[in-house]
């Protein structure tokens, strides 16, 4: 039931693919709220997703494509987002991760370093070039909020997670660090939610997926978060309920990262 938590706000949703997309849902739940705003992928993927199905859906939602490695291509999306919108943005979501190391399947003992270059570039240094770029342009409102999508593999081992664990963790530094200065000059909240491992279409690439999803469902006294409430979460943070949350790293997995064995694992392990 939508609440009207987003009424007169806009943001900028980077990575939503396909329905299955996190971004795709929490655009979906935005737009529910209230929010106006704008999408935006590499251009590649906007060739290769449904991004216009989304638009529709979301009031015909402007559509622009930028490579989140290349500064112009930020500047040119938060200058026509500033535009469209008549002002600064009120939140930002960054939902973008590519391991070439993991496609390619090289083991994390084994991995090519000038591919590892560009995993941590666009997964996790990506956010400090959107920060920096609406740093400059002073694109995001006053008390505004930008989240990023991490995972507990960047606090935890999780061997087939490979060098996303290590985008993570640099991920949520940019998040602190970042969100020091952006909080003493502009109010503006960051903060990364470490979500449960959730079917994506990304996320399913990754080594054995099926028995990981399975072992954290296991592992959760409520269970997985499934994709629907990762964005319900993430339209809170947006909101004015939130206005004093920043530079955290959220979990929201269902109570796994806090959970040492539940009963049900041990029990399997005892067969």
């Amino acid at each position: 039931m939508a609440n009207q938590l987003l009424a007169g706000k806009c943001g900028i949703i980077f990575g939503a693919l396909d329905e299955k997309s996190i971004a795709w849902k929490t655009a979906l739940r935005c737009h529910e709220e209230g929010a106006k705003i704008v999408l935006t992928n590499a251009p590649v993927a906007l060739r290769m997703g449904e991004i216009n199905k989304l638009s529709a859906l979301c009031g015909q939602a402007p559509v622009i494509g930028a490579d989140v490695t290349n500064m112009d291509d930020l500047k040119n999306l938060f200058e026509q987002a500033i535009q469209h919108f008549g002002g600064p943005v009120d939140f930002v979501l960054h939902s973008i991760g590519m391991s070439l190391n993991v496609r390619k399947g090289k083991h994390y003992t084994e991995m090519n370093y000038e591919w590892n270059q560009k995993t941590l570039d666009i997964s996790a240094m990506s956010f400090h070039r959107v920060l920096r770029t609406a740093w400059d342009l002073d694109a995001i409102r006053e008390g505004g909020s930008v989240v990023a999508l991490s995972y507990i593999a960047a606090q935890r081992v999780f061997p087939d997670y490979n060098e996303m664990a290590d985008a993570k963790a640099l991920l949520e530094s940019v998040t602190r660090s970042f969100g020091y200065h952006y909080g003493v000059r502009r109010k503006v909240r960051i903060n990364t939610v470490s979500q449960s491992p959730t079917r994506t279409t990304a996320g399913s690439g990754v080594k054995g997926f099926d028995g990981f999803i399975n072992y954290a469902e296991a592992m959760s006294p409520l269970g997985n978060a499934t994709g629907e409430d990762c964005a319900n979460y993430c339209v809170t943070l947006f909101s004015d309920l939130t206005r004093y949350v920043t530079m955290q790293n959220l979990f929201h997995d269902g109570g796994f990262s806090f959970t040492g064995v539940t009963q049900s694992v041990i029990e399997k392990m005892g067969d």
